[in-house]
């Protein structure tokens, strides 16, 4: 037998096994597309895109544009940002999530029910039971341990105790949403609570995925920005934000994001959603300000999506822009979306707010708090690492 011959048997068998190899690979990829697939169309959490009459109305907001919604100025989602670097970046950071349980603070605080003052309790990241003229409002309810639709990535940071959702009313009298990102709008959560709502706001196109999930139409309100509802003594108005929307692959900026102002009798409250800094702040401070408290996005921010996730020295800045006088951090402390450290977000807040004389409050996680000129709190999270 000869060498060239012998050659030829190997060569012939090297390439029968790299075949083998990526006919396998081929398979395998298929698989997981055929799964993903799947999952995304039988799995509830997905919600639905607007069609319909849905379609219809939200193809008259003159921030719908081509099927999709868009920004008031030009924006970027980080699409066109360096996956190597963003990549790079999740895998080198350090101190992302605390070495130790965080505290909390649950069935503590305020005990008053003045009709005068509006009372919060904060569940971490931008989630929040708030107690105003007589109503209960849930704010972004994001009560589930995992803020994405699968359970192996944003796991809730480890705290001494869970959630207690005993401090959840029976009468829900309104849910507000401000988009329909997994750590801001959570299935679960809605499937717990859904049944004690009088009422859920929205921005426009988000319905469709309430209604995927039995949630009745009358029951749903969905307002394009600057338009408002009124319930009993308040009044919501869905205002102008900088971000982006979708929970699936196909379904990007199909529904609106909104940041929200909240017009009680004696209080006025401003939430601040998810966004990037941009003129907007000043436009809803000239028009509805001065806010007594904010709620401001301040975490899981990057410079490669600098657009929609503002810094936190951009915070407060927007917060003196809605001529705020008190202003909370929220977006952070509860979840890992972002390569920084889990602390930075605060303490960059707190160095910014001393410099510019801003006055803001951090309550502990659980802790029902009043809202006044004269609210006072630690830096309980200095001696965590």
């Amino acid at each position: 037998m000869s060498s060239a011959y012998s050659l030829d048997v190997y060569m012939k068998k090297v390439f029968k096994v790299i075949g083998y190899f990526f006919l396998g690979l081929l398979a395998l990829l298929l698989l997981v597309f055929v799964g993903s697939a799947i999952f995304i169309n039988t799995s509830p959490q997905f919600g639905a895109d607007p069609e319909g009459e849905r379609l219809a109305r939200i193809s008259t907001s003159i921030h719908f544009k081509e099927g999709k919604f868009e920004n008031e100025v030009p924006t970027k989602a980080g699409e066109d940002g360096d996956l190597g670097k963003i990549l790079t970046d999740f895998f080198t950071a350090e101190h992302t999530i605390p070495e130790e349980a965080l505290p909390t603070k649950y069935g503590e605080g305020a005990n008053l029910h003045l009709d005068s003052v509006a009372y919060l309790t904060w569940f971490g990241h931008s989630s929040f039971l708030l107690e105003i003229d007589g109503m209960n409002i849930l704010l972004d309810p994001m009560l589930g341990e995992n803020a994405a639709p699968v359970f192996f990535f944003g796991q809730r940071f480890p705290f001494k105790k869970p959630i207690d959702f005993s401090l959840i009313p029976d009468r829900i009298d309104a849910v507000i949403y401000s988009h329909d990102h997994y750590d801001h709008l959570d299935y679960p959560t809605v499937e717990r609570i859904k049944d004690r709502v009088a009422h859920f706001y929205m921005p426009l196109g988000m319905g469709a995925h309430f209604e995927s999930w039995g949630i009745e139409a009358d029951r749903i309100t969905e307002l394009d920005w600057w338009e408002n509802a009124e319930s009993g003594l308040l009044n919501f108005v869905a205002t102008p934000a900088r971000h982006f929307s979708g929970r699936g692959l196909t379904n990007r900026d199909k529904t609106f994001w909104a940041s929200w102002v909240i017009e009680g009798k004696h209080q006025k409250l401003f939430f601040s959603g998810d966004g990037g800094y941009f003129k907007g702040f000043k436009e809803i401070g000239d028009k509805y300000g001065p806010f007594d408290f904010t709620m401001m996005e301040c975490g899981q921010y990057n410079t490669q999506w600098a657009q929609i996730h503002m810094m936190p020295e951009e915070t407060v800045q927007a917060h003196l822009d809605l001529k705020g006088k008190v202003m909370m951090p929220i977006h952070w402390g509860a979840f890992n979306l972002a390569p920084h450290a889990w602390k930075d977000p605060i303490e960059r807040a707190r160095k910014k707010a001393q410099e510019l004389r801003a006055k803001m409050f951090t309550p502990i996680v659980g802790e029902r708090f009043a809202v006044s000129d004269s609210m006072l709190s630690e830096d309980w999270w200095s001696a965590i690492e």
